[in-house]
């Protein structure tokens, strides 16, 4: 999940950072700076820790960083090609490699690191660095549309099948084949995003009115949700919760929309003889007979939760997240600032703002002010309640300066599967002193 302001081309300066970030397992912030990067603790509600300022090179568009390791991947819009791989904790570089093109985005999991350029993709070997694949003309994608999954167990990556249509190519980047074309939206693609165990993946497209969930592999669609019909909005990201019950979308618009992905059952129906429960079961007779455009409309939910920005016309990006054991609504945003939400995982509604944190000093606190207080744990939620319960190499291959890769011993043999432990209760803490040296040649 990443922000990037673009105008005349390239990124543009906002309020003091150029793109934004949140890690695979929404535990930390990054943020690209004139100066360099920041990486943020998004752990607890009342405070913002800055964990790490990186000054090693400024203008950074791009800023990434792998789970709560100490390794993070940076591209400045001063040499845009390069993509640069640190040891933040160590200071040390690990090392970085030169493309063809412009860098438009990066993903990362335990086995693959991805980059995209306008119209290929590179795929490496994250224990090494060393260039598996490049997937050479792909369908043209200037905004380096793509999404990894975070379960390095199948690490599926989708982009772009088209240029002018919404088809979405899934490719197992552990086997590195194509898996399925899906045929997603009429309008090319604008937000892709698969849940914690890459099984579900989620579309939008330019117009950004309706928003699709697939299984993965075989591509099948699962839900459908209808997030307004008034205007066409850009959807800037699309964010699955770690249980992969909620799916919250944010756009240009002033509103975040926050679905729920549950399957209703006709028996409920039929227990609940309420006049709205009559009115659908007339639309699904006679949705027999209509066309299809239109029974689709009607078979579309609307959102469980919303949230309303003080903003509009600005770039934005949300995550979902346990934070201090509740659910919370993580939104990043260009104005410089950082927005926690409650949000109510039994009945949903408008969320609530608990805290705003603002995410560069200019000789004011971090924390700008508290709108509400935080509820008491479990004061919103019953007793118990927890919510993650509820091809060939290219002909000019890219350069590095040096070769590159690193290792890992934190509980691991080194080249082995790094284990599911990613996905625990608390952030991932690795062995800071053995993991990701500089390769030598």
């Amino acid at each position: 999940m990443d922000l990037q302001d673009e105008a005349d081309g390239g990124p543009e300066m906002l309020r003091g950072f150029i793109c934004a970030s949140f890690n695979q397992d929404t535990t930390s912030l990054s943020v690209g700076t004139k100066t360099g990067y920041r990486l943020f603790s998004v752990t607890a509600v009342d405070k913002l820790d800055c964990i790490h300022e990186g000054v090693e090179c400024p203008d950074v568009c791009i800023v990434e960083r792998l789970f709560s390791s100490s390794l993070v991947v940076v591209v400045s819009q001063s040499v845009p090609r390069r993509m640069n791989v640190y040891h933040f904790k160590k200071g040390t570089e690990i090392c970085n490699y030169s493309y063809t093109n412009n860098i438009l985005s990066v993903r990362l999991n335990r086995q693959r690191l991805v980059v995209c350029l306008e119209e290929s993709i590179y795929i490496h070997n994250i224990k090494d660095m060393k260039l598996l694949k490049t997937l050479l003309n792909t369908p043209t994608n200037p905004s380096g549309l793509c999404a990894l999954s975070v379960n390095h167990g199948n690490s599926f990556l989708a982009y772009p099948g088209s240029a002018t249509i919404g088809e979405i190519t899934v490719y197992d980047a552990n086997n590195l084949s194509t898996v399925t074309l899906i045929q997603a939206h009429a309008s090319p693609l604008a937000a892709l995003t698969f849940n914690a165990s890459g099984t579900k993946l989620a579309s939008a497209s330019e117009k950004g009115t309706v928003i699709r969930v697939f299984s993965i592999p075989e591509g099948q669609r699962l839900f459908e949700f209808r997030r307004g019909m008034k205007r066409y909005v850009s959807i800037s990201s699309l964010s699955f919760s770690a249980d992969a019950q909620f799916l919250c979308a944010s756009s240009n618009t002033e509103t975040v929309h926050i679905f729920k992905l549950e399957q209703h059952s006709p028996n409920q129906e039929e227990e609940s003889p309420t006049w709205s429960a009559y009115v659908g079961k007339m639309f699904t007779a006679a949705s027999t007979y209509l066309p299809a455009q239109v029974t689709d409309m009607m078979h579309q939910d609307r959102a469980f939760a919303t949230v309303r920005l003080n903003m509009f016309g600005l770039k934005n990006i949300c995550a979902l997240a346990m934070v201090q054991k509740l659910p919370r609504l993580l939104v990043a945003s260009s104005d410089g600032y950082l927005y926690i939400y409650n949000v109510d995982p039994q009945d949903g509604g408008e969320c609530v703002l608990v805290q705003k944190h603002r995410l560069f000093d200019d000789g004011e606190e971090q924390a700008e002010h508290k709108e509400d207080q935080p509820p008491a744990e479990g004061s919103h939620l019953p007793a118990g309640q927890s919510y993650a319960a509820t091809v060939a190499l290219p002909s000019s291959p890219p350069s590095s300066t040096t070769l590159l890769g690193y290792s890992e011993e934190g509980g691991a043999q080194k080249g082995d599967v790094i284990p599911e432990h990613e996905f625990a209760e608390g952030p991932l803490c690795l062995d800071d002193e053995n993991e990701f040296p500089p390769i030598s040649n």
